[in-house]
Protein backbone atom coordinates (compact mmCIF):
# COMPACT_ATOMS: atom_id res chain seq x y z
CA UNK A 1 0.00 0.00 0.00
CA UNK A 2 2.62 3.02 1.17
CA UNK A 3 4.65 1.68 -1.82
CA UNK A 4 1.75 1.95 -4.51
CA UNK A 5 1.46 5.79 -2.71
CA UNK A 6 5.05 6.64 -3.18
CA UNK A 7 4.78 5.30 -7.20
CA UNK A 8 1.42 7.40 -7.91
CA UNK A 9 2.85 10.68 -5.71
CA UNK A 10 6.04 10.15 -8.18
CA UNK A 11 4.20 10.29 -11.32
CA UNK A 12 2.49 13.02 -10.31
CA UNK A 13 5.12 14.98 -9.67
CA UNK A 14 6.87 14.08 -13.01
CA UNK A 15 3.88 15.25 -14.69
CA UNK A 16 3.68 17.97 -12.72
CA UNK A 17 7.30 19.26 -13.40
CA UNK A 18 6.93 18.11 -17.22
CA UNK A 19 3.64 20.71 -17.43
CA UNK A 20 5.51 23.58 -15.97
CA UNK A 21 8.52 23.41 -18.23
CA UNK A 22 5.91 22.97 -21.42
CA UNK A 23 4.12 26.27 -19.95
CA UNK A 24 7.72 27.65 -19.83
CA UNK A 25 8.56 27.11 -23.10
CA UNK A 26 5.51 29.40 -24.43
CA UNK A 27 6.77 32.64 -23.49
CA UNK A 28 9.40 34.89 -25.49
CA UNK A 29 13.07 34.37 -25.27
CA UNK A 30 15.00 37.44 -25.35
CA UNK A 31 18.17 35.65 -27.66
CA UNK A 32 20.23 39.13 -28.60
CA UNK A 33 20.05 42.41 -26.67
CA UNK A 34 22.34 45.00 -27.20
CA UNK A 35 23.00 49.24 -27.31
CA UNK A 36 24.53 50.22 -30.24
CA UNK A 37 25.38 54.12 -30.22
CA UNK A 38 24.98 56.60 -33.34
CA UNK A 39 24.62 59.72 -34.89
CA UNK A 40 21.15 60.16 -34.25
CA UNK A 41 21.48 59.01 -30.47
CA UNK A 42 21.47 55.25 -28.81
CA UNK A 43 19.47 52.34 -30.64
CA UNK A 44 18.48 49.27 -29.09
CA UNK A 45 19.68 45.76 -31.43
CA UNK A 46 17.18 43.13 -30.08
CA UNK A 47 15.85 39.83 -31.58
CA UNK A 48 13.51 37.87 -30.09
CA UNK A 49 12.08 34.15 -29.78
CA UNK A 50 8.63 33.07 -29.72
CA UNK A 51 5.84 31.15 -31.96
CA UNK A 52 2.30 32.27 -31.53
CA UNK A 53 -0.10 29.43 -29.53
CA UNK A 54 -3.39 27.58 -31.81
CA UNK A 55 -5.60 30.25 -29.72
CA UNK A 56 -3.75 33.46 -30.80
CA UNK A 57 -2.85 32.28 -34.68
CA UNK A 58 -6.76 31.35 -34.33
CA UNK A 59 -7.75 34.92 -33.56
CA UNK A 60 -5.75 36.56 -35.98
CA UNK A 61 -7.20 34.50 -38.85
CA UNK A 62 -10.60 35.83 -37.88
CA UNK A 63 -9.32 39.84 -38.01
CA UNK A 64 -8.34 40.42 -34.08
CA UNK A 65 -5.04 42.57 -34.07
CA UNK A 66 -2.45 41.61 -32.05
CA UNK A 67 -0.20 43.96 -30.36
CA UNK A 68 3.58 43.38 -28.99
CA UNK A 69 4.96 45.99 -26.58
CA UNK A 70 8.85 46.05 -25.95
CA UNK A 71 9.82 48.49 -22.98
CA UNK A 72 13.42 49.35 -22.23
CA UNK A 73 14.76 51.25 -18.84
CA UNK A 74 17.91 52.34 -18.08
CA UNK A 75 19.33 53.75 -14.94
CA UNK A 76 22.38 54.98 -13.89
CA UNK A 77 23.06 53.58 -10.23
CA UNK A 78 23.53 56.04 -7.09
CA UNK A 79 25.00 55.20 -3.65
CA UNK A 80 23.54 58.56 -2.07
CA UNK A 81 19.87 58.63 -3.81
CA UNK A 82 17.94 56.69 -5.85
CA UNK A 83 19.09 55.08 -8.91
CA UNK A 84 18.79 57.61 -12.28
CA UNK A 85 16.55 56.80 -14.74
CA UNK A 86 18.28 58.32 -18.07
CA UNK A 87 15.52 56.47 -20.03
CA UNK A 88 12.41 54.66 -20.17
CA UNK A 89 10.12 53.93 -23.63
CA UNK A 90 8.43 51.47 -24.98
CA UNK A 91 7.21 50.74 -28.74
CA UNK A 92 4.55 48.70 -29.73
CA UNK A 93 4.04 46.48 -33.18
CA UNK A 94 0.96 45.32 -34.33
CA UNK A 95 0.15 42.41 -36.78
CA UNK A 96 -2.89 41.68 -38.48
CA UNK A 97 -4.49 39.79 -41.32
CA UNK A 98 -6.96 40.67 -44.14
CA UNK A 99 -9.37 37.81 -44.70
CA UNK A 100 -10.25 39.37 -48.12
CA UNK A 101 -6.68 39.78 -49.72
CA UNK A 102 -5.11 37.34 -47.74
CA UNK A 103 -2.48 39.59 -46.40
CA UNK A 104 -0.46 40.25 -43.19
CA UNK A 105 0.06 43.72 -42.43
CA UNK A 106 2.87 44.68 -39.42
CA UNK A 107 2.38 48.33 -37.68
CA UNK A 108 5.75 49.55 -36.23
CA UNK A 109 4.06 52.06 -33.52
CA UNK A 110 1.22 53.24 -35.58
CA UNK A 111 2.79 54.39 -38.54
CA UNK A 112 4.75 52.42 -40.94
CA UNK A 113 2.68 49.54 -42.29
CA UNK A 114 4.31 46.47 -44.29
CA UNK A 115 2.52 43.80 -45.92
CA UNK A 116 2.96 40.14 -46.32
CA UNK A 117 1.58 36.88 -47.76
CA UNK A 118 2.42 34.47 -44.72
CA UNK A 119 2.61 34.49 -41.17
CA UNK A 120 5.97 33.48 -40.73
CA UNK A 121 7.52 36.45 -42.75
CA UNK A 122 5.25 38.85 -40.86
CA UNK A 123 6.64 37.38 -37.49
CA UNK A 124 10.10 37.29 -38.41
CA UNK A 125 9.63 41.51 -38.92
CA UNK A 126 8.18 41.02 -35.20
CA UNK A 127 10.90 38.80 -33.84
CA UNK A 128 13.74 40.78 -35.53
CA UNK A 129 12.59 44.51 -35.82
CA UNK A 130 15.00 46.96 -37.16
CA UNK A 131 17.15 48.99 -34.52
CA UNK A 132 15.70 51.38 -32.62
CA UNK A 133 16.13 55.09 -31.56
CA UNK A 134 15.77 55.18 -27.93
CA UNK A 135 17.46 57.81 -26.57
CA UNK A 136 19.05 60.73 -28.48
CA UNK A 137 22.94 61.51 -28.38
CA UNK A 138 23.12 63.72 -25.25
CA UNK A 139 20.74 61.72 -23.60
CA UNK A 140 23.25 59.50 -21.58
CA UNK A 141 26.65 60.57 -20.05
CA UNK A 142 29.50 59.46 -21.71
CA UNK A 143 31.71 56.90 -19.95
CA UNK A 144 29.35 56.32 -16.89
CA UNK A 145 27.52 52.50 -16.63
CA UNK A 146 24.14 51.78 -17.12
CA UNK A 147 21.60 49.20 -16.21
CA UNK A 148 19.64 48.27 -18.99
CA UNK A 149 15.89 46.59 -18.53
CA UNK A 150 14.21 44.76 -21.68
CA UNK A 151 10.89 43.37 -22.03
CA UNK A 152 8.50 41.80 -24.41
CA UNK A 153 5.00 41.45 -24.15
CA UNK A 154 1.50 40.93 -26.15
CA UNK A 155 -0.51 43.77 -24.95
CA UNK A 156 -3.56 42.64 -23.96
CA UNK A 157 -4.77 45.99 -22.73
CA UNK A 158 -5.05 47.09 -26.02
CA UNK A 159 -7.32 44.40 -27.37
CA UNK A 160 -10.86 45.12 -28.36
CA UNK A 161 -13.03 45.79 -24.91
CA UNK A 162 -15.15 42.35 -25.46
CA UNK A 163 -11.79 40.00 -26.09
CA UNK A 164 -9.93 41.61 -23.26
CA UNK A 165 -12.44 39.53 -20.56
CA UNK A 166 -10.84 36.56 -22.70
CA UNK A 167 -7.43 37.24 -22.71
CA UNK A 168 -7.49 38.33 -19.08
CA UNK A 169 -8.87 35.21 -18.09
CA UNK A 170 -7.04 32.80 -20.28
CA UNK A 171 -3.41 31.84 -19.94
CA UNK A 172 -3.48 30.84 -23.78
CA UNK A 173 -3.46 35.22 -23.87
CA UNK A 174 -0.42 35.05 -21.77
CA UNK A 175 2.44 35.50 -23.97
CA UNK A 176 5.57 37.69 -22.05
CA UNK A 177 9.19 37.63 -21.60
CA UNK A 178 11.23 37.77 -18.51
CA UNK A 179 13.30 41.22 -17.99
CA UNK A 180 16.31 40.62 -19.66
CA UNK A 181 19.04 43.11 -17.63
CA UNK A 182 22.55 44.07 -19.15
CA UNK A 183 25.02 46.55 -17.89
CA UNK A 184 25.69 49.54 -20.51
CA UNK A 185 28.78 51.70 -20.79
CA UNK A 186 27.55 55.06 -22.57
CA UNK A 187 29.65 56.11 -25.55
Amino acid sequence: MTLRFFRLLACQLLLVFACATAQAADGIDITLAKIEASDEGYRLAANYSFDLNRDLEDALQHGVKLYFTTEIELTRPRWYWRDDRAVSTKRTVSISYDVLLRQYYVSMGGSVQQTYQTLDEAMFQIRRPARWLIAPKGALKHGETYEVTLRMYMNRDLLQKPLQVNAFSNSDWHLASNRKTFNYRAE
